[in-house]
């Protein structure tokens, strides 16, 4: 039985977690067309729970910024009372769980907005081969430029969603600004075209991610909140020339916060590139004083390795996870691990894929 760093307890905040791996957040699409959390998804997360820390899949703030079929979202009576149900029984477990707060932005389609153009920092279309709708496979489409009051009002959107997370029982949330969705939108040049006080500038860029922070901040503590970024990474049509100056700007914003965690998808573990040498968490660590969490593809000992010297705090695990419920157990007792089954984690409902794996017997 292995005795590294990853088993060791960490508190986070007023939160103790037993151990320092974490449930990443990843998009499941077991919400149906309701979007309302289920008991299906109740199981999936307890069947984790031996991890530290659970992150929710991404969750929709409100019904503008859904983009991805089966997505839950936290905007309705409905929505809270399914997220009731999975956060009771993981209580159960003693695992503190956060819900990660999500706008597809650009990334979205009319087809969810019944016709309406999917909403971005700039009107900057996404160029990718196809995006799922509910009317099957379409070419990304041209957004449309968010107007001042449409920002305000998604900040609104963001904050009623934070609230509507406390009273769905949740440990804490994470701001989603990784990955192409809206906050990596605004942050990056590439799909910031502005010219008012969101765009141009690295404080403008970073302000809607400031002021959306801000806003969480009024309803939740600070450590009980978390921020997901990509600072590397290229998916959803991303990347940005400058992008280590916005991003290393960003830490340097963030740790004056005294977030629980900022969450950093470490673009060497999958060999993500952008416009030049990727930022290393080693660079991050130098300007960031709290909690860090790494994530992208992790194997066990790349984890350890950035733990044992000080890079994270935190080590994210997304697709090991879906097909070992019991990867905690697993990689302290070098058992084998299930392989991952690309054809029915990600689009098909039900449990195939999804709750169907049973721990490991030695």
């Amino acid at each position: 039985m292995k005795e590294d760093v990853l088993f060791k307890p960490l508190d986070l905040g007023d939160l103790h977690l037993k151990n320092r791996i974490v449930l990443a957040p990843m998009t499941r699409g077991r919400a149906g067309d309701t979007r309302v959390p289920n008991s299906s998804m109740a199981d999936y997360y307890v069947q984790r729970s031996s991890a530290g820390l659970l992150i929710t899949e991404a969750t929709v703030i409100s019904a503008q910024g859904n983009g991805w079929i089966g997505s839950p979202g936290i905007y309705t009576e409905e929505m809270v009372a399914g997220w009731q149900n999975v956060t009771r029984r993981v209580h159960e477990t003693g695992t503190p769980i956060f819900l990660q707060l999500w706008h597809c932005g650009r990334a979205s389609h009319s087809d969810f907005h019944d016709g309406a153009l999917p909403l971005s920092a700039s009107a900057v279309k996404l160029n990718g081969d196809f995006i799922h709708t509910p009317f099957g496979k379409k070419e990304y489409e041209t957004p449309r430029s968010m107007t001042l009051e449409e920002i305000k009002a998604t900040i609104k959107d963001y904050q009623r969603a934070a609230g509507n997370a406390k009273e769905a029982g949740f440990s804490g949330v994470e701001l989603h600004g990784a990955n192409g969705y809206l906050i990596n939108q605004f942050l990056d040049a590439k799909t910031n075209r502005r010219t008012d006080e969101y765009g141009g500038s690295l404080e403008n860029r970073y302000r809607f991610l400031k002021e959306v922070l801000a806003a969480i901040l009024e309803i939740w503590p600070s450590h009980r909140v978390g921020v997901r970024l990509s600072p590397n990474g290229v998916f959803n049509d991303m990347g940005s020339p400058d992008f280590r100056q916005i991003y290393l700007y960003a830490i340097r914003e963030l740790n004056k916060l005294s977030l629980g965690y900022v969450h950093i998808m470490d673009g060497l573990a999958f060999g993500f590139h952008n416009h030049g040498e990727p930022i290393t968490l080693s660079e991050f660590r130098k300007e960031y004083d709290g909690i860090i969490m790494g994530n992208c593809g992790y194997s066990q000992e790349e984890a350890e390795q950035r733990l044992a010297r000080g890079y994270a705090d935190l080590a994210a695990f997304g697709r090991p996870f879906i097909s070992n419920p019991d990867l905690p157990a697993r990689l302290q007792n070098g058992w084998p691990l299930n392989p991952f089954d690309n054809m029915t984690h990600w689009y098909t409902p039900g449990p195939v894929g999804y709750t169907d794996y049973a721990p490991y017997r030695p």
